[in-house]
């Protein structure tokens, strides 16, 4: 699972792909909330805020 900015959502989708080989979900989270899980104030790849999870 990766949060990242818009950015690194290629380059999360390529480590996702090679970790796990399969083809990830992306989420936005900029429309979407979770009950029991809060994401990063930043990026994983840098200091920006995060906008899209890769599941």
């Amino acid at each position: 699972m990766y949060c990242v900015c818009k950015e690194h959502v290629e380059l999360a989708i390529d480590r996702f792909v090679d970790e796990y080989e399969d083809a990830p979900d992306l989420v936005d989270l900029n429309k979407t909330t979770f009950a029991e899980w809060e994401p990063p104030a930043t990026c994983d790849m840098c200091e920006r805020p995060p906008e899209v999870l890769v599941v």
